[in-house]
């Protein structure tokens, strides 16, 4: 009963960050577009955001299993606070370079705030689930991931509302001030002990995975870089610049997006049927394959031989509008596919994983994601700059083909967490 009640603590500290890290990145795309930086200059800003993150799943995950969970999650809310502060005292008056590196250097704060929370939280999911219950802790993993994403999406239009209602400035205070809340009621609910290593942790068991969590890190790098790609500078951009949408329409389709995403994420248990858990490597697969095409087809409509083709062969004209109804039908189909890839993914990596360092083995599948990420979003604004819109799409095509190939390397079904461990030993 301890263990559920600091899971549900931990959960809820998560949450409280994740509105904050949506609001935040909405926030810092839309403010500084509106200020006149180009997409490589908004990509920059992000940079260390993401790339910090690579550093923090890796050692987070060593101090979370040696210190405890504990410690990890307070740190990450700290940190978020103290960054939020930091961008609250930007001075528009300042040269560009001083200004750049001055949000760099707090994202890079918020980067190492976002992977310990989630680290924290996504660790903790294991501690509450009964050993060889592969079903439920499937269920446990999806709604944890699912209702992130979903807070995460309220914040994207948390974040377009405040900024056109109360400023950049005011908007960053308010949440600082909201996230201090959740750290003091966390410092109060959430033991000491949870997620500790029972044994000594050395600098060997940072490297030492099984065959099947690298496999699942390296899709993982794709799998995140296929979405980002896309998601980070060019889709926003696109329906601020192009389709003529308001700082809040932009804010809300991105949170609907993410909303869906969540709750897609939250019920893929149910929606992949009865024993998705044990057959979840195939399934990774079919999904995957699935997931490929759509980003390629999303793009046609941005292509201007494509569409020649069509109208020559079939006569019909589309519609002025008809990319941007495209772009944003494509995108909802694409996100329910997403959800579906990487609510497995997240499965997967928890089920391979030992219980007594499963903070570890997260952490360094986190890793991945992070480089995934990083990677997605420098791609992001050099291919939105040169290529358009279709460039980052097609883009993501080319990265889920790598992902789903890695994916193929996986075993057939699911194994006990702790025969995987040893085998990763051996």
């Amino acid at each position: 009963m301890s263990s559920l009640k600091d899971y549900a603590a931990v959960t809820a500290a998560y949450w409280g960050f994740t509105l904050t890290d949506g609001a935040l990145r909405m926030l810092v795309l839309l403010h500084f577009h509106r200020l006149g930086y180009s997409p490589i200059d908004i990509v920059v800003l992000f940079l260390l955001y993401e790339g910090m993150g690579v550093v923090t799943n890796f050692l987070g995950g060593w101090i979370g299993s040696r210190y405890g969970l504990r410690i990890t999650l307070f740190a990450g809310l700290g940190c978020q606070i103290l960054a939020l502060l930091m961008l609250s005292q930007l001075d528009p008056g300042w040269v560009v370079l001083v200004s750049v590196a001055y949000v760099m250097a707090a994202q890079a704060l918020s980067g190492i705030a976002k992977d310990l929370t989630k680290m924290s939280s996504k660790s903790s999911v294991k501690l509450v689930v009964a050993a060889g219950d592969q079903g439920g802790l499937f269920r446990w993993v999806a709604v944890l991931t699912g209702s992130k994403n979903a807070l995460k999406g309220v914040g994207f239009l948390l974040g377009g509302v405040m900024l056109q209602a109360i400023g950049f400035a005011w908007s960053l205070l308010a949440m600082a001030g909201g996230l201090s809340l959740v750290l003091l009621a966390a410092l109060w609910l959430v033991r000491a002990d949870l997620g500790r290593a029972k044994e000594k942790v050395t600098a060997r068991d940072l490297f030492s995975k099984s065959r099947e969590i690298n496999l699942l890190s390296a899709a993982r790098v794709f799998l995140f870089a296929s979405r980002d790609v896309w998601f980070v500078v060019g889709v926003p951009i696109f329906l601020y610049d192009q389709a003529g949408w308001t700082f809040g329409e932009v804010g809300g389709f991105m949170a609907v997006w993410v909303i869906g995403y969540g709750i897609v994420q939250a019920t893929a248990p149910k929606m992949l049927g009865d024993g998705s858990a044990t057959r979840a490597p195939g399934l990774v697969k079919i999904w995957g394959l699935a997931l490929m095409v759509l980003p390629a087809l999303i793009a046609l409509p941005f292509l201007p031989a494509a569409m020649d083709l069509v109208s020559s062969r079939t006569g019909w004209m589309p519609p002025a509008n008809f990319g941007v109804m495209v772009l944003v039908g494509g995108l909802l189909i694409f996100g329910v596919v997403f959800a579906l890839n990487s609510s497995l993914h997240s499965y997967l990596i928890v089920a391979y994983s030992d219980a007594d360092k499963i903070a570890l083995n997260v952490g360094f599948y986190y890793m991945a994601n992070a480089i995934g990420r990083f990677g997605g979003t420098l791609l992001s604004g050099v291919i939105y700059q040169f290529a358009g819109l279709p460039g980052a799409l097609l883009a993501s095509s080319c990265l889920l083909a790598l992902a789903v190939a890695v994916t193929f390397a996986l075993p057939r079904e699911t194994r006990e967490a702790g025969t995987l461990a040893q085998a990763g030993t051996e």
